[in-house]
């Protein structure tokens, strides 16, 4: 198909959302002062960030609901304070003392204090969070001196390392006097949201459009900047280059714009691309494993798999560039982990045919060696894009798989909970330390149903003795030794294939100011954001 007619296609598309756009209510919108309108892609069920960490909820909730720290390209260890100003950890990782905010009120005028923190760690965080269950596993109290001290105690060392890394993802604080007595998980407010930041949440039309709105009571001097932030919901990425370009909306993240029109995209006044703004939100393209069935519990099949991905095709192909090859599980734009110390698999054809046949697994008449069940996530186009490509590299050394393209729920079911895969690509996100988000792809014990966790029978006792070791180690030197251990001994094993990391792309319009200036930019709270009239 020619560059003419997609752009052609393109363009209906973004005009047909033009016209819904065009077409939603506004009735009771304000009519005057500084309107910021983005695409959304989806609309989470729950939008609590502190039950959900995920970008999905934090896009939308992070200008509502705050954390204790947010990530900074300049601030001290990577963090710009929010609803605490200093945080400080014990030698002996039992305690950390956190000095909060004041002058702070919710949206209902309530002040904010040091309850609100114990309140949301002890009942929300700890027992409830997909990411904080790991984090605050050891939590065992919350001490509040005064209004405006938290100090968190561990029945176990907790290195202050894994909990300052842990803060913008982790700890979306909320209000106790809205939850407390209440089952927490079905709150109203988890939809109705009541939080600290600078915009409040004003309403949600389903399929159409969420509305926040100023928060003039905000504590930072001068902001925010705009009067309001409307999402309009737009499933097809498509549309939203259209939209853009119609100025109906002035700004699209997590590359909604999609990779093949950006080169386009990008030549037209008015539009900026920024590729900066993810550094913290780094997405891995893993192959998943189930390692219950026979021929995929061999090592040597596994580096077979591994040796039959061109990872560097599929970084130009599949992502046109915008990613990177993998070496391991922790990503390169991690340094304070991150080791290429670790075992390779390049590219090699006559290699992985060599690996099948000395496994035992030799070709049949027919030129195949077994057949297996393969699930791409449904999540990105990149990710059935690759489940595609992954099913023709197998046939070329024997191994017939068989696509089974699930929506989400079947899809998190069928591998996380039914184990009903052989191999499966997951698009898992490593949030800035290992303990958050990656240790659970591959250690043994993860109950079942609990998304992109180690749903693959795998077990290596020595792996989950590291994992554990490092995850009570004070010292960092030490621990960042261990995790870099981890990345080596995960490689040598491979529990997982890691193929390709990459960030988004934001795409504004150019009257859009102070964007991409933080490394989990569209998931922050936007603040500073600002709008030329």
């Amino acid at each position: 198909m020619s560059t003419l007619s997609v752009s052609r296609r393109l363009l209906l598309q973004g005009a047909a959302a033009v016209a819904a756009l065009s077409a939603a209510p506004r009735a009771g919108w304000a009519q005057s002062g500084k309107r910021l309108v983005v695409a959304a892609d989806s609309e989470p069920k729950n939008l609590n960030p502190a039950i959900v960490a995920s970008n999905g909820v934090f896009y939308v909730a992070s200008k509502v609901i705050e954390p204790l720290a947010d990530a900074s390209f300049e601030g001290k260890d990577g963090l710009s304070p929010r609803l605490a100003t200093a945080w400080e950890g014990s030698a002996d990782g039992l305690s950390v003392t956190f000095r909060l905010r004041e002058g702070v009120t919710w949206h209902d005028g309530k002040p904010f204090t040091a309850e609100d923190v114990a309140f949301s760690a002890l009942n929300v965080w700890k027992p409830l969070q997909n990411l904080g269950r790991l984090v605050f596993a050891n939590l065992q109290d919350v001490d509040t001196p005064d209004a405006h001290t938290a100090i968190f105690r561990f029945s176990k060392p907790t290195p202050f390392q894994l909990v300052r890394n842990a803060l913008p993802a982790v700890t979306a604080v909320l209000p106790k006097h809205l939850y407390e007595g209440t089952d927490i998980a079905t709150n109203p407010a988890n939809t109705q949201l009541v939080g600290t930041g600078p915009f409040r949440f004003a309403e949600h039309k389903a399929g159409q459009y969420y509305r926040l709105t100023r928060n003039d009571a905000y504590w930072e001097k001068d902001a925010p900047r705009v009067d309001e932030i409307v999402y309009r919901v737009l499933p097809d990425r498509a549309a939203a280059a259209g939209a853009l370009e119609a100025n109906e909306i002035q700004l699209a993240a997590f590359s909604q714009v999609p990779l093949s029109d950006l080169e386009r995209i990008a030549k037209v006044d008015g539009i900026v691309v920024y590729s900066k703004g993810y550094e913290a939100l780094t997405y891995q393209l893993v192959v998943e494993i189930n390692h219950r069935r026979k021929e995929l519990a061999d090592l040597k099949v596994r580096q077979a798999i591994a040796h039959a991905i061109d990872r560097d095709f599929v970084v130009k192909t599949i992502f046109l560039g915008y990613a990177a090859a993998s070496t391991g599980i922790v990503p390169r734009n991690a340094p304070e982990f991150y080791t290429d110390d670790v075992p390779a698999y390049p590219f090699d054809v006559a290699k992985a045919n060599a690996l099948l046949d000395e496994a035992g697994y030799k070709k049949g008449a027919n030129g195949t060696r077994f057949s297996l069940k393969l699930l791409p996530a449904p999540y990105f186009s990149e990710t059935r894009q690759f489940g595609d490509y992954l099913r023709q590299a197998l046939a070329a050394i024997g191994i017939d798989a068989q696509l089974v393209n699930n929506d989400s729920a079947a899809h998190q079911k069928a591998v996380y909970t039914d184990h009903a895969f052989d191999l499966a690509v997951a698009p898992p996100v490593f949030r800035g330390d290992p303990a958050i988000s990656t240790t659970i792809l591959v250690k043994s014990g993860t109950p079942d149903g609990v998304p992109f966790s180690n749903q693959g029978g795998y077990a290596n006792p020595a792996l989950d003795a590291l994992i554990d070791k490092a995850n009570e180690t004070v010292d960092v030197a030490a621990r960042t030794a261990l995790f870099k251990q981890f990345q080596k001994l995960v490689g040598e094993d491979l529990p997982l294939i890691n193929v390709a990391e990459w960030g988004f792309i934001t795409v504004a319009r150019s009257s859009v100011k102070n964007v991409s200036n933080n490394p989990r930019w569209a998931v922050s709270n936007w603040a500073d954001t600002d709008l030329e009239s």
